[in-house]
């Protein structure tokens, strides 16, 4: 038997249940792991709480970002041994597995190698982050001078973008509500912050471009505040809109969009990743930048054990956390 988390209702943190499953053997594809740590993320969250575009199917699994250590392989498994160390990566629909347990059985085709010089918090929190940061490389192009605007920028992904934009030699503008975690923003790289509950961004988006306006805007908020966010960018500049936390609905900003013939477009991950030329140059783009140092997982917090489940969740749920949260196992 082996604990695993599972969900029998929605709701707040604390319908995550600990409970002893039996395990079994992979399947053909299939690789059990022993889970070492877990990456929450905001998707698992709402999932959860019966808010994502995905609904449940309960009793159900949860948890699809982490690092473990390959136990079993499934019939027709290639290039992978037991005894590998390996990133689960979140590229699959929820519930169908679920690795918030301390063993897993995950489809071979959604691992990679674990990056090496990581530890085991910072290994569970690379793919989903950079992935998703990674439309303003492959998509918008960002370069030398381009304004980028980041909002929520102190979650995992903000970070992410915050260093893939200073790694292109772009102007990384970081967005938070409050002026309460400017500091750590600026000390994580970003090279302005705007308060956006205290400061017109618009006005301060023009000053820090010289009147131009930013080349992107990635949001992971939606709703109202996507006008603004048109009216601070540039002639032809991109918004992305990778979430929706706002939870409510996003207009289209027509005027801005049209006098400024911007492009505002959605974004999720798997853009990337269910295409497989996108994918391997991405991962490689990516596993570039953590040796060289140009891109480093930040982690907010790391909670011991699986028991602390409802704890971190609760944590990522409160706004407080400056990048990612993590359990270990």
């Amino acid at each position: 038997m082996v604990k695993t988390v599972r969900i029998h209702t929605l709701g707040a943190p604390d319908v995550l249940q600990i409970e002893d499953l039996p395990i079994g053997d992979p399947n053909p594809g299939e690789v059990r792991i022993r889970v070492e740590a877990v990456g929450l993320n905001r998707s698992e969250a709402m999932y959860r709480a019966g808010r994502y575009p995905v609904q449940p199917q309960l009793p159900s699994l949860i948890g699809y970002e982490g690092v473990g250590t390959i136990e079993a392989l499934g019939a027709g498994v290639t290039g992978f041994s037991e005894g590998d160390r390996v990133c689960v990566l979140p590229m699959i629909q929820q519930g169908q597995y679920g690795i918030w347990a301390e063993q897993a059985i995950v489809p071979a085709r959604i691992l990679l190698p674990a990056p090496p010089g990581l530890t085991p918090a910072e290994a569970a929190s690379v793919w989903m982050q950079y992935f998703t940061a990674f439309a303003l490389i492959e998509v918008a192009d960002i370069g030398i001078g381009d304004g980028v605007i980041v909002r929520a920028a102190s979650s995992s992904v903000g970070i992410a973008a915050i260093q893939l934009a200073n790694w292109a030699g772009s102007v990384s503008i970081a967005c938070t509500r409050t002026s309460a975690k400017a500091g750590a923003l600026r000390e994580l790289g970003a090279a302005h912050v705007v308060a956006t509950d205290e400061e017109d961004l618009v006005e301060r988006v023009m000053a820090i471009t010289g009147g131009k306006g930013a080349r992107t805007a990635f949001d992971p908020v939606g709703g109202p505040y996507v006008d603004t966010l048109a009216r601070a960018l540039a002639p032809r500049g991109i918004l992305f809109i990778y979430g929706g936390l706002s939870e409510q609905p996003t207009p289209y900003p027509h005027w801005p969009c049209a006098m400024k013939g911007l492009s505002m477009r959605g974004w999720v991950a798997s853009e990337i990743w269910n295409h497989p030329h996108r994918f391997e140059a991405a991962k490689e783009k990516i596993l570039a930048g953590l040796a060289s140092g140009h891109l480093k997982p930040v982690i907010a917090h790391t909670f011991k054990g699986l028991e602390s489940i409802v704890e971190a969740n609760a944590y990522l749920e409160s706004n407080q956390q400056v990048g990612k949260v993590v359990v270990t196992i």
